[in-house]
């Protein structure tokens, strides 16, 4: 009988530095398909001992238990100004953050904003999922217009609560910047994409060309109330016309 269990015969492997601890996230949510994408990303490029992560406040907080490198808490919104401080100690490592909307695009503008202009040789890691999902479901800076969220519960309003931000627009803009793209993984072939944006933001923090951002278009399940594949098909009916999927920014070296 054939070994079906054979190497040549796998369809997938978990990446060894995927450390196996349970997730706490929620059925559907797209932090462990990214968690995935990150450790099989620096796997392949041989940076195990040289990756170095910023983890967030927020949904994320956690991520330092699921990769196996070595990580640092930032404070709420402070991840680029930690992750500028390691690079320039230590830059031959790789350095990024991960970072969800509230984090990177409220509390953490500003860090965001100047570090990405300086052109810091690191790469963000940005989830957007439009809500804040940790704290129950309130509105985000990135909170489409209509969207109703537990502080906007008749539908964000421009008159009361101002647009949704494009930080990513915004820092395709910026001089320090060399990437800026914006994927998801809500299907195969958007996860190869985003992997591959992934590979592309880690390879230029290693080679010190700049600031890179990738940012993921993602779900929530349990803050937009819907089961995991009502929240892919929201998502691909609505984030998707107002947050542009593609890359925003490409600096050849």
């Amino acid at each position: 009988m054939e070994n079906i269990v054979s190497p040549e015969n796998l369809v997938y492997q978990k990446p060894t530095l995927l450390n196996d601890t349970d997730m706490h996230y929620c059925p559907g949510c797209s932090h462990g398909v990214v968690h995935k994408l990150i450790a099989e990303v620096i796997e392949e490029m041989g940076m195990e001992e040289k990756a170095i992560g910023v983890s967030p406040v927020g949904c994320a907080v956690f991520a330092y238990k699921y990769i196996d490198i070595d990580w640092q808490e930032a404070a709420h919104g402070r991840a680029p100004a930690i992750a500028t401080a390691i690079k320039r100690l230590w830059p031959d490592r790789l350095v990024f953050t991960y970072q969800g909307d509230g984090d990177l695009a409220c509390i953490g503008t500003a860090e965001t904003i100047h570090a990405l202009n300086r052109g810091e040789n690191i790469a963000i890691i940005f989830i957007n999922n439009a809500i804040y999902g940790m704290t129950g479901g309130q509105m985000a800076p990135t909170t489409l217009m209509g969207m109703k969220t537990a502080t906007c519960p008749y539908g964000r309003q421009a008159d009361l609560h101002g647009y949704p931000l494009k930080i990513t627009e915004l820092a395709a803009q910026l001089e320090g910047t060399c990437y800026v793209t914006r994927q998801s993984v809500h299907s195969v072939a958007a996860i190869r994409k985003a992997k591959r944006a992934i590979r592309q933001a880690f390879e230029n923090s290693v080679n010190r060309r700049g600031s890179s951002l990738v940012e993921i278009v993602s779900t929530c399940s349990s803050g937009w109330k819907k089961t995991p594949v009502e929240a892919n098909a929201w998502m691909e009916e609505h984030m998707f016309d107002f947050y542009h999927v593609g890359d925003l920014k490409t600096v050849e070296s």
